[in-house]
């Protein structure tokens, strides 16, 4: 479903990166305890910018979803991430997956997180990203929330059944939350044999082969004439970043397989497509009417 059809020609997607350093991800969460993280080596810095020296090379414009926790301790990176031209936007202050917090405490971490934000890159934060894209069906409140706190757009949700998050009922395309009148943005997703597969990048994009990806995003491109949605995290153009002990098999390849391909798959998949700012790609079409959806009607949802 997309009720905005964009003009003829190639289309532009949308370029983002989720900035928190390695000992930050969920799949680590029950190795290291939160007020352990001073101890590990803190490689979120210059791991960002190598993501941004990547850009510079292929001058892609990306949106940064960037941790209040990294901006609090690094104001000169989101400083310069600014300067170079991309969106800045919020992930939220302290990595917490919505469903292990308090709407109070969901409340303060975005209000902090936007002003430290908007401090240090002196421009407006209007997108936001859940942790673990963390809003589903019993975290519908937080676009509630992030629109009273002056939020335009969330990119929080995978319409796709996951371990740690998901929402396969709610729609692939972006869509304004009927109870909130917030955008969402979906990450994207292929439809195929009846069910929704990941193409927006994350794991998938390291674990799966770059040739099938591809012919996913091209498909949601040429086909749906959608734009997409790709995400990644600098940790993951990091291949020598620490060895977590006692992590779980399915953790370790989750995270660290293949990590020393995602930068060359990355410099193939900037000249295979044409990338944009979120607030570009989107919010220039946010007035042209995209559909408006009942997220808690959404297992009546036909895709």
């Amino acid at each position: 479903m997309n009720a905005v059809s964009p003009p003829p020609g190639p289309i532009t997607n949308a370029m983002t990166v989720d900035i928190e350093d390695y000992f930050q991800v969920a799949a680590f969460e029950k190795c290291i305890r939160r007020e352990d993280w001073s101890r590990w080596p803190v490689r979120v810095e210059g791991n960002t910018r190598r993501v941004l020296e990547l850009f510079g090379r292929h001058d892609v414009k990306a949106t940064f979803f960037v941790l209040g926790w990294v901006a609090e301790r690094f104001p000169a990176l989101v400083r310069d991430i600014g300067a170079a031209g991309h969106e800045v936007a919020s992930h939220g202050f302290g990595h917490e997956r919505l469903t292990t917090i308090s709407r109070e405490a969901f409340r303060e971490g975005i209000v902090r997180t936007k002003h430290l934000l908007e401090d240090a890159a002196g421009t407006a934060v209007r997108g936001y990203r859940a942790p673990s894209y963390s809003i589903g069906p019993g975290t519908l409140w937080a676009h509630e929330e992030l629109r009273d706190a002056g939020y335009r757009y969330s990119s929080s949700i995978v319409p796709i059944h996951h371990d740690l998050y998901g929402m396969p009922a709610a729609p692939r395309f972006a869509f304004v939350s009927g109870e909130s009148g917030l955008l969402e943005i979906p990450v994207t997703t292929v439809r195929r044999w009846g069910r929704n597969w990941p193409c927006g990048g994350g794991g998938y994009f390291r674990l799966l082969p770059y040739a099938l990806f591809k012919r996913g995003l091209r498909r949601v491109n040429r086909q749906e004439r959608s734009a997409g949605v790709f995400y990644f995290h600098p940790w993951e153009v990091d291949p020598t970043q620490p060895r977590v002990p006692g992590v779980t098999l399915k953790n370790r390849v989750r995270h660290y397989l293949n990590l020393a391909r995602t930068a060359p798959r990355l410099e193939q998949l900037m000249r295979d497509f044409r990338f944009d700012r979120m607030d570009r790609v989107f919010l220039a079409d946010a007035d042209a009417g995209y559909p408006v959806v009942s997220l808690r009607d959404a297992d009546r949802h036909v895709h």
